[in-house]
């Protein structure tokens, strides 16, 4: 007992820890998890730490098995939680590390189970955003990686988290629809575009400059791109294959947006890929792949057997499983926690005997019996043995469920390797076949490229035709404006001219007029001189008289003094008239002197007119000579350009009939076809074009003034013989050997004489001379052949269209005669039977039946006089069915559109009767108002066709159609206007309904509605259909599509 207390004196408080080994052995279980998280706790505290060097690759490992053993990343995030991430930046971009690491190689429930921490994820990633330089921005960057990540695999659950996948779970990823594969590669973009974030954050980051990948801190930094490469190339692969699916499905446009963003990350990576490759610390732990040198061409689908998809290599040395495996033994025995009980803990065990972990229930030394050391150590052995056997049970099941999933995953790369081989041989044969049809390809392409020169150069020079035509159009036009003005010019001066010489000739009346007035008064003045000379003469004569009988008088004044005095009084009024003749005389003489004055005036105002005159004269004689030279000169520029004009319109003709002979050898020309119909009829336009061109060459010799004439009928003949030429070797393609040969050969021979003729015109001495008759024995010998080649079956059908047509016609004037008749019948009768509203509906719609009936009536009968006035004119025909035959398409369609006209009548009048028994629809009645009218209109256009404009009968037709149009424009207003009469009359009474009634009707009605509607709708898409399907069989049943008037 003493010693027992003593013992108990040395070891205080024992009880409690006999207590927890007894319970602690009680549930095995519980150790085991407990051992198993402490193990993880400290493996993740040893991966996750503050110091700035990498993680050791053996506590990650760790970590990856414990969620494989858990089955999930609890134990992990238990850990985590614990940490303080927030406050050191290196501790958690060195838990940004392992997590990324947990997420590819961990368990698959590492992801859903992180989901639920996605949250603090993301305030810590804003969180550190902050920060612009360090580890904080890092980790900010890496945060908003591994969120990224883990939505991409939770929206895409069938990618693994080391996004390993075949092409076959590539395609069952997307589910073969277009969208998914658009939306996933959308996904990766934004997946790939983080990954690139992070890489280009981690190399700003470095001082590039110096070999930091040697040192501890560059490590920590680069280690994690290691993960980040891996991303990358599957990510980069997956992209390239999405893009040439949804290429082979979209198109090109659509997906610009995604061939830009990959350019732009391919840049990126490429650049990233080499930069990384270069560094010490990357070369000994993984072989980087390098990108091509030119992104993918997804335009081009054999692109896609180009691309080799990147393979990052890992090299066996630098994670080699069995140093690995030592490694992580090493560290699961010994995680620097002694696996047994050290010299102090051992105190109990030798004074109580073995551990309760070895053996739980034994009590023994509590009771004072004590083993020998040498049975204490067998059984700690023992103990420790069997720990390590279970160890090493464990892994044991750990390798072989490795070593299953490695013989899984072997598998699959054999049957991918087997897939690829066959996808190779695949490659090689398509490649063969590519490579002979890039040959082919190659060679067209330099057919085509000469080609495209040949046509570029005759494009040139048809724009430098073109130029130097618009270039003497303009001078043309600039000639006739100057010869014009110089019209007008000539006009005004000969007009000046004619005023000038009325003001000469004016002139020269006044001239004269003033000198026979100076004669006058020179007469006048010589006449008073010498009646004033007389009067002088005889006054002098008197005066001597006068003196002589003074004289006598003096000598006898003696004898009387009475006579003396008489004498002096004589004298005096002798004297005194004296006088007044000498003042008369000085007033004559001033009055001469005035007269002589304005005489010299009025001959230099005389003289200088008539200088003024001679000069005017002078000037307009010079500008009338000047003038007659320049247009002269004029006249003969423009001869020369209109010869010059007329003779490159004929040397454009002669090119275009070429070209059309240049096509006959052209390979590419043997694809197409004609029709011999078609043939004939563009025989019978060149021939009319010949005769134009004869008149137009004859107008031209008898007045050389006008050449536009010929040039437009030069080009019209060129183009039309060309045709001639074209369509004549593509009908050659549709008919035997030896027809063809002789087809050919006379479009050969046409040319030539085209050629021919057109060379005679160029010239001005053989131009008068140039012969049309070779070229219409051309075209005659083409049209026979034409003739020959038509089909027979058309030939004993056409036999019968001249009478179908009188037929069809009479046909017709029946079946609306009879349902003129039918419709007073059912008139009458309606009077006979019907009442007030009723009656009155009835009476309207049926008067605008019959009145429709009437302009239908019209109708049918001025399309048979225009019909007769057309055969009469002959159209070169001998008899009306020869011209029936010959124009067999125009009879067709004439037949076709009476057969509707009475068809429409008679269903007009079958809807009536209907309507007025009450048993019809109103709708029925207006839809044949419109079928007639456009039966009408088609046997009025039929009709038309052929007709001459100025004709009668072409306006009587057109009349019709118009009364027509308002007679079924009165038959729809009449119907419309009696069913709203009729269904005003069925009104509803609401006075005795509920509420309730109310609403449930109202219900009912808009389930109606929309019934209607959707009815409505699949009633005009069934409309459409079926009018695509009559367009078709009406094709078919006329001959639309049977003979491509063309060259296809």
């Amino acid at each position: 007992m003493d010693r027992v207390k003593s013992s108990m004196q040395q070891v205080p408080n024992p009880i409690p820890k006999v207590l927890s080994r007894r319970a602690g052995g009680a549930n095995s279980l519980e150790v085991e998890k407990e051992n198993f998280e402490r193990g993880q706790a400290v493996s993740i505290n040893k991966a996750i730490n503050t110091q700035e060097v990498a993680v050791k690759e053996k506590h990650a490992r760790t970590c990856i098995l414990g969620t494989h053993h858990e089955k999930g990343a609890h134990t992990f995030w238990l850990a985590v939680n614990r940490l303080p991430l927030s406050s050191n930046a290196v501790l958690c971009w060195k838990f940004c590390h392992v997590f990324h690491k947990l997420l590819r190689d961990g368990h698959p429930s590492v992801i859903k189970d992180s989901m639920r921490h996605k949250s603090d994820l993301t305030d810590m990633s804003r969180m550190w955003g902050h920060l612009s330089e360090g580890y904080g921005k890092l980790c900010s960057i890496y945060l908003k990686l591994l969120i990224t990540k883990m939505e991409f695999h939770i929206k895409n659950p069938r990618f693994p988290g080391n996004l390993q996948m075949s092409n076959r779970q590539l395609d069952e990823a997307g589910e073969n629809d277009v969208n998914n594969f658009f939306q996933l590669t959308v996904e990766m973009f934004d997946y790939l575009e983080c990954e690139l974030n992070l890489f280009l954050g981690v190399f700003s980051s470095l001082d590039m400059s110096r070999s930091v990948s040697v040192t501890a801190a560059g490590q920590c930094r680069l280690a994690p791109l290691i993960q980040v490469i891996l991303d990358s190339s599957h990510l980069y692969d997956y992209t390239v294959k999405l893009l040439f699916k949804l290429h082979s499905c979209l198109p090109a446009d659509t997906l610009q947006g995604h061939r830009d963003r990959f350019q732009e990350q391919f840049k990126k990576l490429k650049s990233l890929f080499y930069r990384s490759s270069n560094l010490q610390f990357f070369k000994r732990l993984i072989q980087i792949p390098q990108l091509p040198e030119n992104p993918p061409n997804f335009l081009r689908a054999s692109a896609l057997s180009e691309h080799i998809s990147p393979v990052v290599v890992i090299p066996a040395e630098a994670s080699s499983p069995e140093s690995e495996h030592v490694v992580e033994t090493e560290d699961l025995v010994d995680t620097e926690v002694p696996p047994l009980p050290g010299p102090a803990d051992t105190k109990f065990d030798d004074l109580f005997g073995t551990s309760a972990a070895t053996d739980p229930f034994n009590f023994n030394g509590q009771n004072g019996m004590r083993k020998d050391d040498k049975d204490r150590l067998i059984e700690q052995l023992s103990a420790e043995i069997q720990a390590l056997k279970e160890e090493l049970e464990s892994f044991r099941l750990e390798s072989g469920r490795l070593c299953q999933a490695l013989r899984g995953r072997v598998n699959e790369l054999e049957a991918e390797l087997a897939e690829q081989t066959h996808l190779k041989q695949q490659a090689l044969g398509e490649s063969e076949f590519l490579r002979a049809e890039l040959d082919d390809l190659r060679r067209v392409k330099e057919d085509t490229e000469k080609e495209q020169r040949s046509l570029s150069e005759i494009e040139k020079k048809a724009q430098a035709n073109e130029q130097r035509y618009t270039k003497l159009k303009e001078k043309y036009t600039e000639l006739v404006q100057s010869h014009a003005d110089l019209l007008r010019k000539n006009a005004e001066v000969t007009r000046q001219m004619t005023v000038a010489r009325a003001a000469q000739d004016e002139v020269e009346n006044v001239q004269k007029e003033m000198q026979e007035r100076l004669k006058a008064a020179q007469e006048s003045a010589s006449l008073q001189e010498r009646v004033q000379l007389e009067k002088l003469q005889a006054l002098q004569a008197e005066v001597m008289s006068s003196r002589t009988e003074l004289e006598t008088l003096q000598s006898t004044a003696t004898s009387s003094q009475q006579s003396h005095e008489q004498m002096s009084t004589q004298l005096t009024a002798l004297e005194a008239e004296k006088a007044g003749l000498m003042e008369t005389l000085s007033k004559k003489e001033a009055e001469l002197a005035s007269l002589g004055v304005e005489l010299e005036r009025v001959q230099s105002s005389l003289t200088n007119e008539r200088e003024s005159g001679v000069k005017v004269s002078e000037a307009l004689q010079n500008q009338l000579n000047e003038k007659e030279s320049r247009e002269q000169a004029l006249e003969s520029e423009l001869v020369s350009l209109r010869w010059t004009a007329l003779r490159g319109a004929l040397e454009e003709a002669e090119k275009i009939i070429q070209d059309s002979l240049n096509q006959l050898d052209d390979p590419a020309h043997i694809s197409c076809t004609s029709s011999a119909d078609y043939l004939v009829s563009r025989c019978q336009v060149a021939l009319d074009c010949v005769e134009s061109l004869q008149l137009a060459r004859d107008g031209l010799v008898s007045d050389n003034t006008d050449v536009s004439g010929l040039v437009r009928a030069a080009t019209q003949f060129a183009h039309l013989v060309g045709d001639v030429i074209v369509q004549g070797s593509a009908t050659s393609h549709m008919v035997p050997v030896e027809q063809a040969d002789a087809l050919a050969d006379s479009v050969k021979a046409c040319g030539a004489e085209a050629l021919a003729l057109l060379c005679q015109l160029k010239q001005q001495e053989s131009m008068g001379t140039a012969d049309c008759s070779r070229l219409r024995v051309a075209l005659n010998t083409i049209m026979a052949l034409g003739e020959k080649l038509r089909p027979r079956g058309l030939e004993l059908k056409q036999g019968e269209l001249g009478d179908l047509v009188e037929q069809e016609m009479a046909a017709t004037s029946a079946a609306v005669e009879s349902a003129a008749a039918r419709i007073e019948e059912m008139l009458n009768k309606s009077r006979a039977v019907d009442t007030g509203i009723k009656m009155e509906v009835n009476e309207r719609i049926l008067a605008s039946c019959t009145d429709l009936m009437e302009a239908i009536k019209v109708l049918v009968l001025s399309s048979k006089d225009l019909q007769r006035d057309i055969v009469e004119s002959g159209r070169g025909a001998a008899s009306m069915k020869e011209f029936y035959v010959k124009n067999s398409r125009w009879t067709e369609g004439l037949i076709s559109a009476s057969k509707a006209v009475g068809w429409g009548a008679t269903m007009l009048v079958d809807a009536a009767d209907q309507v007025v028994q009450g048993k019809g629809k109103f709708e029925e009645l207006m839809v044949c108002s419109h079928e007639i009218a456009a039966s009408t209109a088609q046997l009025v256009a039929a009709s038309k066709v052929k007709a001459d404009k100025g004709s009668s009968n072409l306006g009587r037709l057109q009349q019709a159609s118009k009364g027509v149009t308002q007679a079924t424009a009165g038959v729809v207003a009449s119907t419309k206007s009696g069913k709203s009469q009729i269904e005003d009359t069925d009104t509803m009474d609401f006075s005795t309904m509920t509420l309730t009634q109310i609403k449930r009707q109202e219900m009912d009605a808009q389930v109606l509605v929309l019934e209607l509607e959707t009815r409505l709708q699949k009633e005009r898409e069934r409309l459409g259909e079926l009018r695509k399907n009559h367009y078709k069989l009406a094709g078919v049943a006329e001959g639309w599509g049977g003979e491509e008037e063309g060259t296809g």
